[in-house]
């Protein structure tokens, strides 16, 4: 190795290309511009004005954030719904004038005037829900309508009852409690407020609801069509909105006990201001109420720090101008340059060089021959992507399909087949436990379990996640191949953690080790994580003696041995270290050894290119994904081995004319079942001189 491809070796070991791309792809890096604004606020003007942190100032503003907040969370809920609302302000205002009115004048109790309150406010909503979901009217001017009307309606009300407010001094502990009492020294506004934006954020983001919320702001045609009922959820986000305005305009009529003129003028801005400052898209269908907490105190530091260095109402306006079109700007340029960057950078190659592929010429064990020309063809042109293969003891085949079914051709000819059973995700890896269920590695949903009922059982779908993983790796992104040991447990490999089933073969593109096996115990439920930093792992087999198992790394072209009982456990060992091409599943043979798939074949410009992650990287970000340098997987092979990695013999299919692609194999009574991902029919070989009364099942479990 040259001192340049050990430079290029080391620096591409120690430093973490892929975060980046990483923390682009997380929901949460969208606060880190607000985050980043609000911490400028913050230093800007604590050094400017004196005392900015002491506890009265902080708790004078923290008080008027909990009235303002709750404003801004109204308007969140609607623009996380594609929708807009102008009228918070006036609402806030009528909210304070009611409260007023039914405190002072009409003498009712405080939960009377907490309930009335907030019952005004949500007919505002219910009105602009009306107006704008169910009949379609537009947002913007609807809500700018309801603005004017609803300010019109709070002058008619400060004209009648303003003096007959203001000669009453109410004798209630609970209302004043309401506007400047404190919880544990909390303000009780900032404590209703900080419960209110908690209870949103679980609604959108961990509920049915929120889901309907957020799909609704997305695309409203696309929600209307998989069946949510988008009026209706337009309508519930417009009262939502409603009653948590007038709630503000409840807690600072108890806070000040008076009703003015301009009272909410301009509360509307310095809300949208907050709500797209803190991230929330006024595209709809992205926002949260993280993001309005993190606009709301931006925005109230913003504007009472300029009124306390004495500067003008005209210049406060001027400021929350330009922050708005700034805001806008962030929003729009970001929502549309996002998944450009993201995709620019999150493809990140390493150094990943291999061994030198042994030779396939005449006399070597992987010598080329036509031995798959007489495979037969099952089920031709009737089965779409059969990656693995497994048959029972009735010499029934089963086998997964692109469209999520497990399908079971029919024994003795197979001219017949059905669905199993639907599982939804697409079926890769299949092992028979010993209770007769088929458990099976779904891409993109995990672990399940097909009892001999047909009912399908969700295993495991996540993993312990790493301690300094910037991704959540607890979830299953490619859960791939499977084998179950002698005690039950499942040990099955995943492919990738940073791709989805679709994307597959870029992992290659990466070689950087993003793959894992992964051990689900049903004695115990538990789901743990036993190797790491794999480069592609697929196929694994538990040897015959049940105390390791054989699995492959795909892009690494090798295969190896880990021991998980014994005196080695734990202990990872090569066994063929430099195969021809890509493996993919393994499975025991009748002789005590085993059967390896071989994908495809290496190529030397690929092996190049695998020394060239800086080539890799300039490709990836200036080359459509179509014309990326991609693994050969048109063509493969079979390869029988032992123990020792000794290559027994291999059958080709030259030229690929009768089995092009081979992901798996299957030997029984006989037999040689041949599946593969791509292709549209499952094959079969018989083995001259094989254990005709052998099964893989009476291999594990005996006549059990």
């Amino acid at each position: 190795m040259s001192v340049s491809e050990t430079v290029t070796r080391w620096r591409y070991r120690i430093v973490p290309d892929h975060v980046l791309g990483e923390l682009l792809a997380k929901r949460w890096i969208d606060n880190a511009i607000p985050v980043l604004i609000l911490l400028v606020v913050i230093a800007t003007f604590g050094s400017a004005i004196p005392d900015f942190f002491t506890a009265a100032s902080v708790g004078n503003l923290a008080r008027q954030w909990g009235e303002f907040g709750l404003l801004v969370l109204a308007l969140m809920i609607v623009m996380v719904g594609g929708g807009i609302d102008l009228s918070v302000g006036s609402t806030f205002a009528l909210g304070n004038i009611v409260a007023l009115a039914l405190m002072n004048v009409a003498g009712l109790p405080v939960p009377a005037v907490v309930i009335g309150t907030l019952l005004c406010g949500a007919a505002v909503g219910l009105v602009n829900g009306v107006l704008v979901g169910y009949l379609r009217l537009r947002a913007f001017l609807t809500t700018l309508v309801t603005l004017i009307i609803v300010r019109a309606v709070v002058d008619m009300l400060l004209l009648t009852y303003s003096v007959r407010i203001a000669a009453v001094f109410p004798d209630s502990d609970a209302w004043f409690f309401l506007g400047e009492g404190y919880f544990l020294g909390i303000p009780l506004s900032v404590i209703v407020t900080g419960v209110i934006a908690i209870l949103l954020h679980l609604v959108l983001s961990r509920t049915r609801v929120g889901w309907h919320v957020m799909a609704t702001g997305g695309s409203r045609r696309s929600a209307y069509n998989v069946g949510i009922p988008v009026r209706r959820v337009i309508c519930t986000t417009y009262i939502v909105s409603g009653t948590l305005s007038a709630l503000a305009g409840l807690l600072f009529a108890s806070r000040l006990g008076g009703a003015g003129a301009d009272t909410g003028i301009g509360l509307e801005i310095a809300a949208l201001t907050a709500a797209v400052l803190g991230g929330n898209s006024l595209g709809g269908g992205r926002g949260s109420a993280a993001k309005a907490v993190i606009g709301s105190i931006t925005v109230m530091l913003m504007v009472n720090s300029l009124v306390r260095l004495g500067i003008t109402s005209g210049a406060n306006s001027l400021l929350l101008g330009f922050v708005l079109l700034l805001a806008v700007a962030i929003d729009v340029r970001w929502l549309k340059n996002r998944h450009k960057l993201l995709s620019e950078v999150y493809v990140s190659p390493t150094y990943a060089a291999l061994p030198p592929p042994p030779g396939m010429g005449e006399g070597l064990p992987y010598a080329l021959n036509d031995r798959l020309r007489p495979v037969e063809r099952i089920g031709l042109d009737r089965i779409d992507g059969p990656e693995d293969v497994i048959l029972d003891d009735a010499d029934n085949i089963y086998t997964g399909n692109r469209t999520g079914d497990i399908v079971r051709f029919l024994a003795p000819d197979y001219a017949r087949q059905e669905v199993y059973v639907h599982i939804g995700g697409r079926p890769l890896g299949l092992a028979f436990a010993r209770n007769g269920s088929l458990i099976c590695c779904v891409g993109g949903m995990g672990l399940y379990a097909v009892r001999p009922d047909r009912s399908i059982e969700k295993l495991t779908d996540e993993t312990n996640r790493s301690l300094f993983s910037v991704i959540d790796d607890s979830r299953l992104r490619l859960a791939d191949d499977l084998d179950i040991a002698p005690d039950g447990r499942i040990f099955f490999s995943e492919a990738t953690i940073r791709y989805e089933m679709h994307d597959w073969p870029v992992d290659c593109l990466e070689s950087r080790g993003n793959g894992r096996i992964i051990c689900f115990d049903p004695n115990t439920g538990t789901t743990r994580t036993v190797l790491k930093n794999l480069v592609f792992p697929n196929g694994i087999c538990m040897t015959h003696d049940g105390r390791s198992f054989l699995f492959a790394e795909t892009w690494g072209a090798r295969v190896s041995r880990y021991y998980f009982d014994g005196p080695r456990a734990g202990t990872v060992e090569p066994v063929i270290p430099d195969l021809p091409g890509f493996p993919d599943n393994i499975n025991r043979a009748s002789d005590g050894t085993y059967w390896l798939a071989l994908v495809g074949m290496r190529t030397p410009s690929l092996d190049l290119a695998l020394r060239m992650p800086g080539f890799r990287k300039r490709m990836a970000r200036r080359t459509a994904p179509d014309e990326w340098l991609y693994p050969n997987i048109n063509t493969g092979c079979i390869v029988r081995f032992d123990e020792a990695g000794t290559i027994l013999e291999t059958l080709w299919d030259f030229g690929g004319e009768n089995h092009p692609m081979i992901t798996s194999m299957r030997e029984h009574k006989g037999h040689l079942y041949i599946g593969g991902i791509f292709n549209n029919r499952i094959g079969r070989l018989r083995l001259d001189g094989a254990d005709a009364t052998w099964t893989g099942t009476r291999s594990y479990w005996g006549d059990a």
